[in-house]
């Protein structure tokens, strides 16, 4: 008979357990093991630029070698209560197209020397704006900082130049008047901690209008006393005039009607005036102005008696400082222009002028000789001309022919050196590459930051 009951078991025997199932949970072990290790490995040799900031924060630049910029949220009555108010800024017209599209002003037309595909980078826009430009760029600057206790430079966007203007006009106003919101505009931000850290050392403001118009001595004299009050002492200063003897104060270019939305573009211009046939030696863009002795007269004068060799736009009447497309194919068919003093020592038509490659001739050294040093540089006898005015005025000098007596290649070397200059003093529509603002705020950062170096500034 057969035992079907379950045999005894050999204290010899060996029960090997089944090799195949406990092979898969050793590797299956292993695999996560493995699986685990490259997650935690990976997610930790991440970029921070694969991590997303905080919402706070701006995400860390590596163009930010000298430093970083805090900009004050200051009360809307020293800027956006301006704009809101741009009827009212002037007493003869409205500025609302003039600080419109964030102060580049209105889309420009009947452009007809410009190439088709560059029409939407032109603008008519104000030479009296750069502060709205300014402040519009600088929110988004890749070294703005939100954090003023790492800053190294503090931006007061306060628009100082609308403030003021509606007020130089007239003589009904008083000093006081003048002085209202710049006064106002200095006791807000002295009890700022940062400025009350450094007594606004490391402080900096974009005016818009000549230092000029800011400098009043007396009260009876023109303009606000807003660069003279004792608080203003420290903080540096940008505007399209400086006074050459004030170190406080920096020269920014006046803004042209260009602004190039990328580097191509920019490219495309400088490629575009290069090229241009210039069919007059000089042209001269300006009106009479009722004055003894008006130079700007005798510049007219000269110009119709050389029609052979010289265009004139004649502004008399009519403003002409925003452009027009006249103007500018006056500038591409010349080859120099003159640029006698405007109502202070510069002229926007300077820059009008040089961007469509035409070299400037100066007749006030002070035109150009220490201004705009940050972006045109320090030998201005590389791309200007100068004659003296009184040999002009008594008739010992003839402007054709002192201009007649470069050589072509002189002519060329001047004019590329201009070209060369298009993307220094040219202000953007979009980030594409370096233009003026951003070598105005770099200037400021890096001014700062060796100060800092230095111990000038508070660390």
């Amino acid at each position: 008979m057969f035992d079907h009951s379950s045999p005894r078991k050999s204290p010899h025997t060996i029960i090997r357990p089944n090799f195949c199932y406990r092979f898969s949970q050793l590797f299956l072990i292993i695999f996560f093991q493995v699986l685990i290790l490259h997650f935690v490995l990976h997610s930790q040799s991440k970029s921070p630029s694969d991590i997303q900031s905080p919402p706070h924060q701006l995400p860390p630049s590596n163009h930010c070698r000298y430093g970083t910029v805090y900009v004050y949220d200051l009360p809307p009555v020293f800027n956006q209560d301006l704009l809101d108010s741009c009827h009212d800024l002037d007493p003869w017209h409205s500025r609302c197209n003039a600080i419109s599209n964030s102060g580049l002003g209105p889309k420009a037309t009947g452009l007809s020397p410009v190439p088709k595909n560059l029409s939407p980078a032109w603008y008519w826009t104000d030479m009296f704006a750069g502060e709205v430009i300014y402040h519009a760029r600088i929110l988004k600057h890749e070294c703005r900082t939100t954090e003023p206790e790492s800053a190294t430079a503090f931006y007061i966007p306060f628009y100082a130049g609308l403030a003021v203007g509606r007020y130089l006009f007239a003589n009904n106003y008083t000093a006081q008047e003048r002085d209202f919101y710049c006064e106002r505009l200095l006791r807000w931000v002295r009890d700022q901690p940062p400025w009350r850290r450094s007594n606004g050392s490391d402080h900096f403001i974009m005016t818009g209008r000549m230092t000029w118009d800011f400098r009043r001595s007396r009260d009876e004299d023109w303009g606000t006393s807003f660069f003279y009050m004792p608080l203003m002492k420290r903080v540096l200063r940008l505007g399209v005039e400086r006074d050459p003897w004030d170190p406080m104060e920096i020269s920014v270019p006046y803004p042209t009607g260009f602004h190039p939305r990328s580097k191509q573009e920019m490219n495309q211009w400088q490629d575009f005036v290069r090229a241009r046939n210039r069919t007059s030696l000089f042209t001269f863009v300006g009106g009479k102005r009722k004055l003894k002795g008006d130079f700007r007269t005798i510049l007219l004068s000269h110009c119709y008696n050389e029609s052979t060799s010289c265009r004139v736009v004649d502004c008399s009447g009519h403003r002409c400082h925003d452009g027009s497309s006249k103007i500018l194919e006056s500038f591409l068919a010349s080859d120099f222009c003159l640029q006698p003093r405007g109502d202070a020592l510069t002229r926007k038509s300077t820059f009008d002028c040089m961007l469509a490659g035409s070299i400037p001739v100066f007749f006030w050294r002070r035109s150009i000789s220490r201004q705009y040093e940050w972006f045109l540089g320090d030998e201005p006898e590389r791309f200007s001309v100068f004659i003296n005015r009184n040999e002009v005025r008594n008739g010992t000098t003839s402007i054709r022919k002192v201009l007649e007596g470069y050589s072509r290649e002189d002519v060329r070397r001047m004019r590329e050196k201009v070209i060369s200059l298009i993307p220094k003093f040219v202000y953007s529509n979009t980030r594409s590459g370096e233009d003026a603002f951003d070598f105005a705020i770099n200037g400021v950062l890096k001014r700062f930051q060796q100060e800092k170096m230095k111990g000038s500034l508070p660390k």
